[in-house]
């Protein structure tokens, strides 16, 4: 295995185009590890004070994450041969007046309510796959969740590994933040 680094949130966010609040960034736990050669493994955490089955259902309506998860320009369901469940993604930024875009297209695989797993079949990157996990937290007297995304990644060679990375780094916080707001918004509508 490689590195593994802790990294200090509110240091990468300043620097980033992401509104946040200090104190939520701090709700944020990321890691990331540098695997053999160019692949990196990216994990983060929140915890989320409804239960799973709540933020399981913000999640798997994937054709509604790019209406706020931040930089999620495209999330569309697509045909998928063997008839599981395929999803294309384009993510959308500006970066020093450029705009960088990247696209995958992922299959899907589901186990209510604890796991999404996703694998590349194709897009813009050598490698991408990685998995969502959704665990009660018991010891409290709502229900929460501990939401946790796991990142394999590996850039094509035209792709600069260290950018890459960092941009992966500066969203995941947001993206996180995003989903625990989302399922708060969806509670609350259900009131």
């Amino acid at each position: 295995m490689g590195e593994s680094t802790e990294l200090d949130l509110e240091t990468e966010l300043e620097e980033s185009e992401i509104d946040l609040e200090p104190a939520d960034v701090q709700d944020v736990s990321l890691k990331t590890e540098q695997l053999e050669g160019r692949k990196r493994r990216l994990t983060a955490c929140i915890d989320i004070p409804h239960p799973v089955g709540q933020v399981w259902q913000v999640l798997s309506d994937y054709e509604a994450l790019s209406e706020f998860i931040p930089n999620l320009a495209k999330s569309k369901l697509i045909e998928r041969p063997d008839g599981g469940i395929r999803l294309e993604q384009v993510g959308s930024q500006k970066v020093l007046r450029l705009k960088f875009s990247a696209r995958v297209v992922l299959d899907l695989e589901e186990t209510f309510p604890h796991t999404i797993n996703f694998q590349m079949v194709e897009g813009d990157f050598k490698s991408f796959a990685g998995s969502w996990n959704l665990e009660p937290i018991n010891n409290s007297n709502s229900p929460q969740t501990h939401l946790c995304y796991i990142l394999e990644v590996t850039p094509k060679l035209t792709m600069p590994v260290g950018f890459i990375e960092s941009r992966i780094r500066k969203d995941l916080p947001a993206n996180l933040l995003a989903i625990r707001q989302r399922t708060s918004l969806l509670e609350g509508e259900r009131l």
